[in-house]
């Protein structure tokens, strides 16, 4: 009786060790970085559009969590040196953007108009097609602001009352549409400026689609960066008064 009990009390701390293994900060980093940037290289070296490095990543990483039984908190807390350098990285992309000051400063009445264009577009259109769909209103709230980053947006549809963390997954739902679909829809359209792809991979998918834009070129990514910055400022400005003439709020 005591051999087996001992038989499963060995048992039980053999799985507990693989918890926390699998739970170990560094595993955990050292897992999503492997993940995206073996996808990334898979995806450069077939060319197919589907092999998205984020999208790939965050489905592998659930399979993972829930295999392991990993809590998404104890994922978070391991994760959270990806989340202190994604903020200099975002001030990063202000040196590319620097480099392309001169064209900026020539350029800037129609990249302003451009960006505030697709600001009103995007705004407009999901509202539309949301309430064509008879989503209610707070959903409406939620998904306003889809193509701006994740904490202006957050930020926006709080203030609105909406549902912050229904906007977070809208955010990243849009940013992969966009890195996916993006430069092909470009093409379709016959945009072969790369400050107008640029523009308008950031404007329609903020910083994942800046991210697609950058594996292009410097140029690229500089644009893009400009026109999350741009869609960014004016989306938190106008959003309330849209959805006020549309009738939402």
């Amino acid at each position: 009786m005591n051999s087996w009990d001992e038989t499963i009390g060995q048992t039980i701390d053999l799985i507990q060790d693989g918890k926390d293994i699998f739970s170990n900060q560094y595993v955990i980093l050292a897992l999503t970085f492997a993940v995206f940037f073996y996808i990334r290289r898979l995806q450069q070296r077939t060319g197919w559009m589907l092999l998205n490095p984020i999208l790939i990543a965050i489905v592998l990483i659930i399979i993972y969590l829930k295999i392991t039984g990993v809590s998404f908190g104890v994922y978070k807390q391991g994760a959270q040196l990806i989340d202190f350098w994604l903020k200099p990285a975002v001030v990063a992309l202000g040196v590319p953007l620097y480099l392309q000051l001169d064209a900026i400063k020539r350029l800037w009445f129609p990249i302003v108009m451009s960006q505030l264009v697709g600001c009103l577009v995007g705004i407009v259109s999901v509202v539309f097609v949301a309430k064509l769909c008879g989503a209610p209103d707070i959903i409406i709230l939620s998904m306003a602001s889809k193509s701006v980053t994740t904490p202006i947006a957050m930020e926006v549809t709080q203030s609105l009352g909406g549902i912050p963390s229904l906007t977070a997954a809208v955010v990243v739902i849009t940013g992969i549409i966009g890195a996916l679909v993006g430069f092909k829809t470009l093409s379709w359209g016959h945009v072969n400026s790369p400050i107008a792809q640029g523009l308008s991979m950031g404007a329609a998918s903020h910083a994942v689609g800046a991210s697609t834009a950058m594996a292009y070129s410097s140029k690229y990514g500089a644009f893009a960066s400009l026109g999350i910055t741009l869609n960014g400022i004016f989306t938190a400005l106008l959003t309330p008064t849209i959805l006020r003439l549309m009738g939402v709020i």
